[in-house]
């Protein structure tokens, strides 16, 4: 794609990393290729399509990546432990670019939605979880608010009131309830 993209004098403006998958169960019982080839889409992907791409934008003075990572980049995930340490992987590398980038017309905007209502929980193989039975948000709803905030250049989005105020109260809770909370949430009905 990139090389296309180079070959064709084409400018990317907006680079949207949203590609990733999870896997759901016990560390040790999740094939160890299964949760490779997470962190290889989740992260290395993300990062490789970063560096191809920024230098372009800087160059450019105009540009904004937007990097989908989700509510689970906030704590750790018991029975998804992989996929959420690569969301807080996203996370960070987001905010730090961003940081980073001021002044240079290049915005990284980090999406943390919490679950939303697509074809994600059946590959993850979670439809049972307690975490994807309710409050559940439309996609549509995720996309308009990562757009909006996308342009203003926000670095952080967290679409959704019940999302804030959950990513809110991890930083208050000890971090063994969090984790215990959040096992819970997870558990299969």
């Amino acid at each position: 794609i990139y090389a296309h993209i180079r070959e064709k004098d084409l400018q990317v403006e907006n680079l949207v990393n949203n590609a990733g998958f999870a896997s759901f169960g016990l560390f040790n019982e999740i094939d160890k290729d299964v949760d490779l080839n997470m962190l290889k889409v989740n992260v290395f992907a993300l990062t490789h399509l970063i560096k191809l791409f920024l230098p372009h934008m800087i160059e450019n003075k105009s540009g904004r990546i937007l990097n989908v990572a989700s509510t689970a980049a906030f704590q750790p995930g018991p029975l998804m432990a992989v996929y959420y340490a690569s969301k807080a992987y996203v996370l960070y590398l987001s905010e730090a670019l961003a940081s980073e980038l001021e002044g240079t017309g290049v915005t990284v905007t980090a999406l943390c939605p919490g679950p939303t209502k697509t074809g994600f929980q059946k590959r993850a193989k979670m439809e049972k979880s307690k975490l994807v039975q309710k409050h559940v948000m439309d996609a549509k709803v995720v996309a308009q608010n990562a757009y909006d905030s996308l342009m203003k250049g926000d670095t952080l989005i967290i679409p959704g009131f019940r999302n804030k105020l959950l990513v809110a109260l991890v930083r208050f809770l000890p971090r063994k309830t969090v984790t215990k909370t959040v096992k819970n949430t997870q558990k299969e009905i």
